[in-house]
């Protein structure tokens, strides 16, 4: 297994699933098998689907379901399953099965031929190739049993049925990952903010998140005891991987300063790893016997695959680390962010994001700056941190809330751009986007909605692996796009409130 903190899909596994029944016999069994692996094979050839399929033997009866379900719940290793009703697969028989199964779940609406042969069909050739009623009492069962699923449908050389598995098996990667996660909190949220406070009991519950909270003098003790050695090594990496302000360079009047930035790396990575945490929060409110308020060092955490949220906020420490094993192996990247200030020209208004200091560096392919500026609050020295702009493309924000009954979603598809000027006396990691379906209905949506201003933009992955994340999750979503109005989101917003009551029970 990989550190905690570790972003890969390599060591993830899906199982996939055929039904069928003995009605037909030993020979359609065998075709049954024989296609439903070409199926899987299929899905494993598409550089769209980046968890592996593990074909299990054809599902006759009761038993062999049953036990299935629970040998996946049981297996790390496993993030979820895809099943296909190859043939008439009587749904009676998936009803333990389903019932327990505690793994997300894919049904996959598909058949072995892409075209109907028809010159050569005959009733053999009905009797095998029989999804199409299948699938539909697989669906009913699913449905009666209320069983969250992802359904794709659609012959698997359609591109878009790779792409949309893809989707969901990143999603159920997310999943896995939070189900797992341990979440480290250095000192407490910040005085008064609200929205960064939370039922960490319920995360738990609802998420798998374990978050606890340590003394922020204990990193404190693990960073000023690093080896002068091991400061010596991450500062050469330093020099070597970015453009190091002369002054913090070795020999220059402010060194000192980014060896201690190194010291707080080393500090928080060693104790984060004892900890087997892969997310953090810290406050600058609670900086105890830390000389700086943690810049660099939790920007390159980030880019590891960490989890980081800033002033406390643990909520969106859990949506960086599930955004960053979603989007693994994928071009672009993801980090905690805030929306800052508008430029608000007509028809070309637009979001600053960024904060403090800790902006991830995996949103750019530009080599960052290592600065060290003011911060003019936190009463500490003046802290390093990595300075550039954004990448361009599309990407998708979101925040998580707590709204007291559930947990909230919110989404906002946008579109990151250019900096259309420089930005000499702001040194910090930015962003500039324009949000869909244009600025005044994203902002109302967003405001009415009550997200967060604490959100994780990712350019890696996009609105439809966190749909298919929040089905997973059982998790509200609201999500905000092209498509969007205000009249039609309020309305949302009203019908949720009575969905989540009623499904919380009397």
């Amino acid at each position: 297994m990989p550190n905690a903190h570790a972003t890969t899909l390599d060591h993830y596994e899906v199982w996939f699933l055929t039904g069928s029944q003995h009605l037909y016999g030993e020979d359609v069994l065998k075709q049954v098998a024989a296609q439903s692996q070409d199926i899987a094979a299929a899905l494993n050839a598409s550089s769209d689907v980046p968890v592996k399929l593990v074909w299990k033997p054809v599902l006759t009866d009761a038993e062999a379901i049953r036990r299935t379900a629970l040998d996946a719940n049981t297996d790390d290793a496993v993030i979820g399953v895809t099943a296909w009703m190859h043939t008439f697969s009587p749904a009676k028989m998936w009803i333990q099965g389903l019932d327990l199964l505690r793994k997300p779940l894919l049904h996959l609406h598909t058949q072995a031929n892409r075209e109907l042969p028809w010159a050569d069909i005959d009733f053999d050739f009905m009797n095998l190739n029989q999804a199409a009623h299948g699938d539909r009492e697989f669906g009913y069962i699913q449905s009666r049993l209320g069983v969250p699923r992802k359904t794709v449908v659609g012959h698997v050389t359609n591109p878009d049925v790779a792409r949309q598995v893809g989707a969901w098996q990143r999603a159920s990667a997310g999943w896995a990952a939070v189900r797992a996660l341990k979440l480290t909190r250095f000192g407490d949220n910040m005085r008064n903010v609200a929205v960064t406070e939370g039922d960490k009991t319920e995360a738990e519950l609802r998420f798998g998140v374990s978050v606890n909270t340590w003394s922020v003098n204990e990193i404190a003790d693990a960073v000023h005891g690093a080896p002068e050695s091991d400061v010596d090594a991450l500062v050469a990496e330093y020099e070597r991987l970015y453009e190091v302000a002369p002054e913090l360079k070795t020999g220059g009047a402010r060194h000192e300063s980014l060896r201690y930035s190194a010291r707080i790396e080393l500090g928080l990575r060693s104790f984060l790893e004892a900890n087997g945490s892969a997310a953090f929060t810290t406050s600058f409110e609670d900086l105890g016997a830390l000389r700086q308020l943690p810049g660099m060092a939790v920007q390159r955490l980030m880019a590891e695959g960490y989890g980081f949220g800033a002033e406390g906020d643990w909520k969106t420490a859990i949506l960086v680390r599930a955004a960053k094993v979603m989007g693994a192996g994928l071009p672009g990247g993801a980090s905690l962010m805030e929306d800052y200030t508008y430029h608000l020209e007509p028809g070309a208004e637009k979001i600053l994001g960024a904060h403090m200091l800790e902006v991830c560096p995996s949103l750019t392919a530009t080599k960052p700056r290592v600065e060290i500026h003011p911060l003019g609050i936190g009463g500490k020295e003046d802290p390093v941190r990595m300075v550039f702009d954004t990448d361009p493309g599309a990407g998708v924000v979101v925040a998580l809330s707590d709204m007291r009954d559930r947990f909230r979603l919110v989404a906002n598809a946008v579109d990151v751009v250019d900096l259309p000027e420089p930005l000499p006396n702001l040194p910090v990691a930015r962003a500039l986007w324009s949000p869909k379906p244009d600025f005044a209905t994203a902002a109302a949506a967003w405001l009415t909605a009550g997200a967060a201003h604490h959100t994780v933009l990712s350019t890696q992955v996009g609105m439809d692996v966190f749909e298919d994340f929040a089905e997973i999750a059982r998790t509200e979503l609201l999500t905000i796009d092209e498509t969007t109005t205000i009249r039609q989101f309020k309305k949302e917003l009203a019908w949720n409130a009575a969905y989540y009551k009623l499904a919380s029970g009397i």
